[in-house]
């Protein structure tokens, strides 16, 4: 299916996501070569001043960028991408397979500050990677905006209708937000409206500030697109992404590639397993569950391969999905694994002086936040 003809359906979704892995590796390269070789860079040169510019264009179609008055296409380099590449074991998988197809291709990771640092030390194994970073710590950022929480809608939500007393959020919040076909909104959320009071701020905005923001500087600055490993299974916001613009979104505002969208995380372990890949050592080695004989099989693949160690490495502060963790939780992982880190996090915190709590000289406040989620909906629903 072309990604750029039709709008995706569900039903494409859980098709494609039920294909063997060495189809969906074919799959993949097919996209990461039309992405590869469709991004170029003109080198423009004006006949008349001597001036060259240059000017990265979606080519598809024989298409060329629009040339102004006694200006001439010089030259012409395919090829204008990089691999947005966070020392996870999914963006690793990513640029194995990029790299695989095209050696020179630059990887980008953006040090927040917020990884572990085996993650650090596993992006510095590679070559032709460019580090960049935020102009804003994670403090700092709940300071101005808020704590991250529940997920990035929620969160995105609270920070809207306490900030904006007309947005609609105020609507979903009470149940009473209707969508265009005159029904309630599937996005209603009543439950969360407790945190519209709660004595800290809530928002989205780390994940903008500290990775997109660095990223999208980089993208103006040299005209490249990115690669991207996020997988339409990991959430309601990247499900949507990929049902309105498939795996190479040339037409969003903001041109990306997500070859690996219809993976699952079963896909990238045995990826992982069959190639033997290097993953970061935070997340111990990738065995199976059972001996394979004793496992019977499932379409889905699902529980058949885990990694004996953290089975996730994002932000280790960040609190958007902790409440849906399994098991043990990420902090209590953490209290395990890098205890400094852990009090860090957990502890410390004050009041300011419009009486909101925040980060302080000692930590992050985080249990306090905790504290008064679990006071709300339970005393497990963030475990610590």
């Amino acid at each position: 299916m072309n990604d750029d003809v039709k709008r995706h359906q569900k039903s494409d979704l859980i098709q494609m996501q039920s294909l063997p892995l060495d189809a969906k590796i074919i799959m993949t390269k097919q996209r990461i070569k039309v992405w590869y070789e469709n991004w170029c860079k003109f080198e423009i040169v004006n006949t008349k001043t001597g001036k060259t510019r240059f000017v990265t264009f979606d080519t598809r179609d024989n298409r060329e960028p629009e040339l102004k008055e006694n200006e001439y296409i010089e030259s012409v380099y395919d090829g204008q991408v990089y691999v947005s590449f966070s020392g996870g074991k999914d963006s690793t998988v990513l640029l194995h397979l990029v790299r695989q197809m095209y050696p020179d291709v630059e990887a980008v990771f953006v040090n927040t500050g917020l990884e572990y640092p085996e993650i650090q030390g596993f992006v510095k194994t590679f070559d032709n990677v460019t580090i960049l970073k935020p102009a804003m710590r994670f403090d700092e950022v709940i300071k101005t905006y808020g704590y991250p929480v529940i997920s990035k809608e929620i969160s995105q939500k609270v920070y809207d209708a306490r900030n904006n007393p007309k947005s609609y959020a105020h609507q979903q919040f009470d149940g009473v937000y209707v969508s265009k076909n005159g029904k309630t909104n599937k996005y209603d959320v009543q439950k969360y409206k407790p945190l519209l009071s709660v004595d800290f701020s809530i928002s989205d905005k780390c994940c903008k500030i500290m990775k997109k923001k660095p990223a999208k500087e980089y993208e103006r600055q040299t005209g490249k697109k990115p690669f991207m490993a996020q997988m339409a299974s990991e959430g309601k916001l990247r499900y949507r992404a990929w049902l309105a613009n498939g795996c190479n979104a040339f037409k969003s505002k903001r041109p990306v590639s997500n070859p690996m969208s219809f993976w699952t995380e079963q896909d990238v372990l045995q990826y992982i397993k069959k190639y033997s890949i290097a993953i970061a050592s935070i997340y111990g080695d990738v065995n199976y569950n059972k001996e394979p004989e004793q496992m019977r099989f499932c379409g889905c693949g699902a529980d058949k391969l885990k990694t004996t160690g953290c089975d996730r490495t994002g932000c280790i502060f960040c609190g958007f999905g902790c409440h849906l963790d399994k098991d043990k939780s990420r902090f209590e992982q953490l209290k395990k694994t890098h205890p400094q880190k852990y009090n860090y996090c957990i502890n410390g915190g004050e009041y300011n002086e419009d009486g909101l709590w925040i980060p302080n000289n000692k930590g992050l406040g985080m249990g306090h936040v905790f504290d008064v989620l679990n006071s709300i909906y339970g005393d497990d629903f963030i475990k610590y």
